[in-house]
């Protein structure tokens, strides 16, 4: 195969990826997209030769995908999609070795395996950005993965990687005319899991349970300008804002008011929040409807005193350490406040893994953290006191982490609240990408999701991930939702990402094997 061929396959394959990726109507392209890919691999003997036209495949995926992230950082967005284009190379580089000694089905099941064991790895590291896990492709069309309640994002990963590692088999054995009977069987082990999964959907979605309530909740999109909402001079007007349109529709009924992360943007110490001379029309808010809880992203400080407690304190003037974190806060007239301090970190942006913390200055000139936020080692839920509400209070990035998620319902969560600000990427895909990905997080845990987002899009999502009301981009409105309370356990919730988790140790056996294998031809 010539070089410009090997080129042309590598950008088709880069292309399918895009086309399939939410929000497309596309989405079955994904199932043969990496098959011109690995045509190139079958023609390619070298793993750097490899690497190189994979390396253009990736690149053409991550920057047709998250192009966006340069509204929010220019050098942000080119690290990350370089950064992220070499490391989804390891795999199929991993695999370029593994078939050059051994054979081809053997090579592609571990190719399958190295894949699997990078996204577990790239979900769980300190510089994870899982925003390309392949399971998130269907995001936008739920019917499709109801079955994500036993295997979650993971299960749909494996699925993506079959299709196309059969689908190359396939066509592979129809350029070499086998014989009629095998590919018929291939054929049909290609089609069986459509089957299975035609049938499962069909089943959950028609047997859909509501639990009828006459309480409500109310989620509200203020659309303020993300670039000006930290500004001090703004927040009296930001505040009346948020009020006012809690106010607009709150009844007899309405149990909570969700509002979108750091909506309460003026920086407090934490033990000094109720006394905030800002926020006091909040607190009177509250007093004048006691049975109302109002959830709200808030920017806060955490004082440490002499003591540096954690590896991201920042020093003030005076010798104090401190941490800064990007939080939720619950306000009931009558019950103290309840905090929850983000956990899992924007990397750049919100923070630096401690192997890169010596950039901190590079990061701070171009508009990510210098020392970074700090943040919670675990999830936390709200208890809303005499409603039965337990809230999972989900800030913006946390809530593509299905794993992360389920940690809240295993603590009691019958609802996910989402908090988010996605303004800093303008009207781009970016946030129509997060807002689909909530629908997975609905799947997977079977709550439903309230999400509030400062530009929008603000949604109310049921059990099934489809989106029974909205409020659109760039504009200040309230969603008004009778929701569902639900209690039931999911295998995802019990079990988490073990498919991923199954890819890790598949690859640490294959590693042994490869060791054992090397050591008895070289010295035994």
């Amino acid at each position: 195969m010539k070089k410009i061929h090997k080129l042309g396959l590598s950008v088709l394959s880069g292309l399918l990826l895009f086309a399939a990726w939410p929000n497309s109507y596309l989405t079955l392209l994904i199932f043969i997209a990496f098959v011109p890919l690995l045509f190139v691999a079958d023609h390619t003997k070298s793993p750097k030769e490899l690497f190189g036209y994979t390396f253009i495949t990736m690149l053409i995926w991550n920057t047709s995908t998250t192009w966006w992230l340069w509204n929010s950082t220019s050098v942000g967005a080119i690290a990350a999609i370089i950064a992220n284009s070499l490391l989804m190379c390891l795999p199929w580089w991993g695999y370029s070795i593994c078939k050059s000694k051994y054979p081809k089905p053997f090579s592609l099941v571990a190719l399958g395996l190295f894949w699997l064991c990078f996204e577990y790895i790239h979900l769980n590291w300190e510089l994870s950005w899982p925003w390309l896990t392949l399971g998130n492709v269907f995001a936008s069309h739920p019917s499709y993965v109801q079955w994500y309640e036993y295997t979650g994002v993971g299960g749909g990963s494996l699925l993506v990687l079959y299709f196309n590692l059969v689908s190359y088999a396939f066509s592979h054995d129809l350029n070499k005319r086998r014989t009629k009977k095998v590919e018929l069987i291939q054929l049909l082990i290609l089609l069986f899991p459509i089957a299975l999964t035609g049938i499962f959907n069909q089943n959950v979605l028609s047997n859909q349970e509501k639990n009828a309530t006459n309480k409500n909740i109310i989620v509200v999109q203020p659309n303020i300008d993300p670039y000006q909402k930290f500004e001090l001079s703004n927040a009296n007007q930001q505040i009346d804002l948020l009020i006012s349109l809690s106010k607009s529709s709150i009844d007899s009924n309405t149990q909570l008011i969700i509002w979108p992360e750091t909506a309460m943007s003026v920086a407090e110490w934490q033990e000094n929040i109720t006394s905030n001379p800002y926020y006091q029309p909040i607190f009177e808010f509250a007093k004048q409807h006691p049975t109302i809880t109002i959830l709200s992203g808030i920017e806060t400080f955490k004082n440490y005193g002499a003591v540096k407690e954690t590896p991201t304190a920042h020093t003030s003037s005076s010798g104090m350490y401190y941490d800064a974190f990007n939080a939720a806060i619950a306000i009931k007239a009558g019950e103290p406040i309840q905090l929850y301090n983000k956990s899992k970190l924007v990397p750049g942006v919100e923070s630096l893994p401690s192997f890169l913390r010596f950039m901190s200055p590079v990061f701070e000139q171009f508009g990510g953290s210098t020392g970074g936020y700090g943040k919670s080692t675990n999830s936390a839920v709200f208890k809303m006191a005499g409603t039965g509400i337990v809230s999972a209070p989900i800030i913006c990035y946390e809530s593509i982490y299905g794993e992360y998620v389920n940690s809240y319902v295993q603590q009691g969560a019958n609802l996910l609240t989402i908090i988010t600000n996605d303004g800093w990427w303008g009207n781009t895909p970016g946030h129509k990408q997060h807002l689909s990905y909530a629908r997975l997080r609905a799947i997977e845990t079977r709550r439903w999701v309230a999400r509030s987002a400062n530009t929008g899009i603000s949604a109310i999502i049921n059990d099934v991930g489809q989106i029974v009301e909205q409020q659109p981009w760039n504009k200040a409105a309230i969603i008004k939702y009778n929701i569902p309370l639900n209690n039931k356990i999911t295998f995802y919730v019990k079990y988490g990402d073990y498919i991923l988790l199954t890819g890790l140790l598949g690859t640490l056996l294959l590693a042994l094997f490869f060791i054992y294998n090397f050591i008895k031809k070289r010295f035994i």
